[in-house]
This record gives structure tokens, C-alpha cells and sequence, in this order.
């Protein structure tokens, strides 16, 4: 593995200020480089280290996804069950006649709301990128998905949530984000445990993931979201991860590093993560219906696997093969592993991607040369 135009990119990168740092961590056949460059803020300042935590945003994804499926596992909680069981705000949910429609434009979902809607994004809810009524309402309410976990406390979060309407029925669409913060509300109330200590003892803590929790007393990089003149500041170094949060979100809340997101993929490439198999985290179980709705966010060739992460099916870009898992972060940070390359690669930035065009496929082609 030659990694030298990888790591020449990340220092271009830096060098013409797209992002003041990053760290990437790279395996491939048993050895693994990690590349740290830049520093914590624009100017300069504190150097970007190897075990330097990041907001990695959705890259919480995989981790809840994994969290759920043990708690599957064991029987705690069955994919059949009817979430109100633990969620009796969605007790009483309804959906728009089409997503569009005004908010009073509604009728009584059909079926309820099942854990393994949550796990799948089938729920009926989540990120709406229009102008819609409800896309206002979500935003007004503060239960829009955002690049910072939400400000309000779970019971009142879901008490917002489930008195707007759903998009889809459950279990009919596909709807990004929302449904893995519910599915955080619902194991902690499952388990009667604090999410994060229930994270530490299911999933990080066997693993060895000592770097990754809600909130971190380590000195963290600012945050930054591209605006008009350069880089503005999205979240400051003692912000909203330096304290327990008031919503420990499954959807994106956590802070980790390099070698821990590293750590969780190739677990799970490995087959040995604790209490679960990697089949049931990389199932493909979404419908026809449901996969063709979820690529109009994902792309083609692609679906969403249960384990809360994106799975290929078929190539679509130069670094892709059938197999390859992983996710990607709002705030700028990725990963994957392509099982039939032996290859696992994590990027953390700590600037904010603006779209779909904006993102790190630079940073996978590199990858991909160097192994090929």
C-alpha cells in the first residue's frame, strides 16, 4: 500500500484551507497508517494528533445500529415490537395525504411503528430538504435533524415529534435520520439505562473504544460551517460536546477519533463485535419500495442496511465494489471498508459539507489508488 498521494491530498487540503485539519486512519492486510495534519483551528494553534476527537455526526449511526441489534439479540427488544411500548408519544400518529400537504391535511397511520422501522428508516419521519409545511414546522418545533445533536430533552423532543404528522405510513418509505434519535429514546427507556454508560458497556467498552462517548473533557477542534468569507464557526472548542448532553443522539451526538470509528468498521468486518453477528448488521432488509426510495438520498446501487449504515450493491464510482459499508458525517467525516480489498479508511475533518457535491470522494479515490 502506497499511501503517499493520500496523505499529499489531506496536506493540499489543509495547505489551501478547505479544513484547518484532519487525521485519516487507513487498514489494509493487518497494517494500519494513521495521517494527522493541520491544526484544531484556522490560524494555527493546537496540531491535530492521531487519537484527536472529532463531532463525527452520523458516523454515530453505525454505532446505535450496532448498540440495537445486541439488544435484539439478547431479547431485550424484537424488531416486531411496537415502539409505543416504550413511546407512548407516538401513540397517536398520522400521516399527510402527500408530503407536500398542509399539516391538517392528514389521516391515521395504518400500522404502528416498529423497532425494526427505526433501525431501517421506514418510520415515516425524517430529514425533508424542501420548503414543505412540515419541513417548516420540524425546523420552528427544533425536531429538524441539524449538525448538532437537538437542544430539547428526549420526552419533550418526542412529544414535539409525534404530534406532527409522518410523511410515509410506516414501514412504506424511507425517511433519513430522525428515526435513529428515536431509537435512542427508545433503548435508554428500554434498558432503563443512561445511553451513554449503556453504549460504553455494549459496544465501545468490549472493543476497546476508549475515545468514543457523548461528550469529551479532551481538547476538541473547532467546528466550522463554509460561509460567504471563509470558515464561520458552527460549535467553539468548550461547546455543545464538552458537557453531558441534554439529548444523547443516536442519530449523530458522538465524539470519536480516527482509530475508534476504524475500530468499530473493521469489528464489524471482522465479525467479532460483542453480542451480535455482522450478517444481521450488514442485512439488506429494506423492500424494493423501500430501497428505491432510500437511493433517491444514498444514490444508486446502494441501500441501507440494518445496522443504521450504507451498504453497495453495485459499482457506481471508480472506489466502489458490491459489499462496501459504511457512512459518512455532516460535519465532514467518513468511513468505510471494501471487504474484497482487505480495506478499512476513516476521515475526520471538522468542516461542515454543504451537499451532495461537497463531500469526501477525493478522499476515496486516493484510498482506492493506493491499493490497487
Amino acid at each position: 500500500m502506497d499511501l503517499t498521494a493520500l496523505t499529499r491530498l489531506l496536506d493540499r487540503h489543509v495547505a489551501q484551507g478547505r479544513y484547518p485539519g484532519a487525521v485519516a486512519a487507513v487498514r489494509h492486510a493487518s497494517r494500519t497508517h494513521v495521517h494527522a495534519v493541520g491544526t484544531h483551528e484556522v490560524g494555527g494553534g493546537r496540531p491535530m494528533a492521531p487519537r484527536t476527537p472529532f463531532r463525527i455526526a452520523s458516523l454515530t449511526k453505525p454505532f446505535g445500529g450496532v448498540l440495537a441489534l445486541g439488544l435484539v439479540a439478547d431479547g431485550t427488544v424484537a424488531l416486531h415490537d411496537d415502539v409505543t411500548r416504550w413511546l407512548p408519544e407516538l401513540a397517536d400518529l398520522h400521516v399527510l395525504v402527500v408530503p407536500d400537504a398542509d399539516l391538517g391535511t392528514r389521516v391515521p397511520a395504518r400500522a404502528p411503528v416498529t423497532v425494526a422501522d427505526l433501525l431501517q428508516m421506514t418510520a415515516g419521519s425524517g430529514l425533508r430538504m424542501d420548503a414543505s409545511p412540515l419541513a417548516h414546522a420540524m425546523w420552528e418545533r427544533g425536531v429538524s435533524p441539524g449538525p448538532l445533536p437537538p437542544a430539547l430533552e428526549p420526552g419533550e423532543w418526542l412529544a414535539r415529534l409525534g404530534a406532527l404528522p409522518l410523511t410515509d405510513q410506516p414501514g412504506e418509505g424511507w425517511r433519513y435520520h430522525t428515526s435513529s434519535d428515536v431509537l435512542g429514546v427508545l433503548l435508554a427507556r428500554a434498558t432503563g439505562r443512561d445511553l451513554g454508560a449503556l453504549l460504553a458497556e455494549r459496544v465501545t467498552g468490549p472493543l476497546g473504544l476508549t475515545d468514543t462517548a457523548f461528550w469529551t473533557t479532551d481538547p476538541l477542534p473547532t467546528a466550522y460551517a463554509p460561509g460567504e468569507h471563509g470558515l464561520d464557526v458552527l460549535d467553539r472548542p468548550d461547546g455543545v460536546f464538552t458537557r453531558p448532553p441534554v439529548f444523547p443522539s443516536l442519530g449523530g451526538g458522538l465524539v470519536s477519533t480516527a482509530g475508534d470509528v476504524l475500530g468499530l468498521l473493521t469489528a464489524i468486518a471482522d465479525d467479532r463485535l460483542p453480542g451480535v453477528a455482522a450478517a444481521d448488521v450488514l442485512a439488506d432488509r429494506l423492500t424494493p419500495g423501500q430501497r428505491a426510495a432510500a437511493q433517491a438520498f444514498l444514490g444508486p446501487g446502494r441501500t441501507w442496511a440494518a445496522g443504521n449504515l450504507e451498504l453497495t450493491l453495485e459499482v457506481t464510482d471508480p472506489w466502489t465494489t458490491p459489499g462496501r459499508f459504511g457512512w459518512t458525517g455532516g460535519t465532514g467525516t467518513t468511513g468505510y471498508v471494501d471487504p474484497s480489498l482487505d480495506l478499512a479508511a476513516v476521515l475526520l475533518t471538522q468542516r461542515l459539507m454543504t451537499g451532495p457535491h461537497d463531500g469526501p470522494e477525493e478522499f476515496w479515490l486516493a484510498v482506492r489508488e493506493a491499493v490497487s
